[in-house]
């Protein structure tokens, strides 16, 4: 399976697709707040990090892998699930990213200009999220 970016999935999406990946994105997020206040900013944040708009969009992910199939007259649950596992793959390589810009910026911004510590956290999620691509890539590439 190759990862790519794929606008023409924007208008194959139906309306209440997106109804539905805004209603559990606020439903997480909400619950994530509920955590924040019953145990604190520390704790609700890890769970503000979570992806909000994954589970539904993995989801709907499959339902279009197994539809493009079946139009050509294909089973398609295979591909579906390839689909859905590489796009939390990369929800997940972007965690890591996020997890490194956290914490540059709870190191940086207490001792510089908050403005640079951003930039700094910037980088760092990008650089970490990309070693991480490259490295799946590089050993997915080996293993099969």
């Amino acid at each position: 399976m190759i990862v790519k970016i794929d606008f023409g999935a924007l208008t194959r999406s139906k309306w209440f697709e997106y109804l539905l990946r805004f209603v559990l994105g606020g439903l997480i997020s909400a619950a994530a707040a509920a955590i924040a206040k019953s145990s604190g900013p520390e704790i609700g944040g890890l769970f503000l990090a979570f992806p909000a708009i994954l589970p539904a969009a993995a989801t709907l992910i499959a339902k279009h892998e197994r539809q493009k199939k079946a139009k050509r007259g294909l089973r398609g649950e295979l591909r579906g699930k390839q689909a859905a596992g590489a796009d939390a793959a990369g929800a997940a390589m972007g965690s890591f990213g996020l997890a490194a810009f956290g914490g540059v910026a709870w190191w940086c911004i207490p001792a510089t200009v908050p403005a640079l510590a951003l930039a700094a956290a910037l980088l760092a999620w990008m650089l970490v999220a990309t070693l991480i691509w490259a490295v799946w890539k590089y050993h997915h590439r080996w293993t099969t």
